[in-house]
């Protein structure tokens, strides 16, 4: 059924997907790659040390801060930013290879690195919101991964995440998964739909 939806166009969109931690973006965009075999998630760059969970190649590709460095000279990233003193990038060479393959390429970044591409591209850039601050703290204390001091620091950077919102081309409330997905889903499948002429990246 989602393939039929989606998968037409020889170029894929790339979609810029920001949210507060905790908000729910790894869920719904994992719902969306497995619904959709045409949506792939761009994979980030960091200088972060990799968590118990994680994978090399899946969460995200772990390289030390030098190497970062000069990957950015050398105009290797679209975009990249600082965020709580760990440093994220996006790859452009991969972004590009994806969308020559027809695929849909979803970027799951911070608002700095989204307020970089904004005229630069033409991506559909999406802001999920929590229903209000109070909820995200619920989840993300619910979590248990990071301390007091931690989370009151992520609900404050949250809070400046939030004023951006009405500069992307849509916001999401995560309020109840399955709503906020079925919205996700239809803003992927109404701009794959559209007959504007879209822009290359630069």
């Amino acid at each position: 059924m989602g393939q039929k939806l989606l998968g037409s166009l020889k170029n894929g969109i790339v979609f810029v997907l920001s949210a507060p931690a905790g908000t729910g973006k790894t869920t719904l965009v994992r719902m969306l790659t497995e619904e959709f075999p045409s949506v792939v998630e761009s994979i980030s760059y960091t200088t972060r040390k990799m968590r118990p969970n994680e994978i090399e190649g899946r969460d995200y590709h772990f390289i030390g801060r030098s190497e970062f460095e000069k990957r950015v000279r050398q105009g290797d990233f679209l975009e990249h930013a600082e965020v709580f003193g760990e440093l994220y990038g996006t790859s452009k060479s991969a972004v590009e290879f994806q969308q020559q393959a027809g695929k849909h390429v979803v970027l799951v970044i911070d608002t700095q690195g989204a307020m970089q591409l904004m005229g630069r591209m033409d991506g559909v850039f999406i802001f999920l919101s929590p229903p209000d601050i109070q909820e995200l703290k619920r989840r993300l204390s619910k979590r248990k991964s990071e301390s007091p001091d931690k989370i009151e620091e992520r609900l404050s950077w949250a809070k400046k995440e939030m004023e951006t919102s009405d500069r992307y081309d849509y916001q999401i409330i995560n309020d109840d998964l399955e709503t906020a997905y079925a919205i996700l889903r239809a803003v992927l499948i109404a701009e794959e739909h559209r007959t504007r002429q879209r822009k290359k990246l630069i």
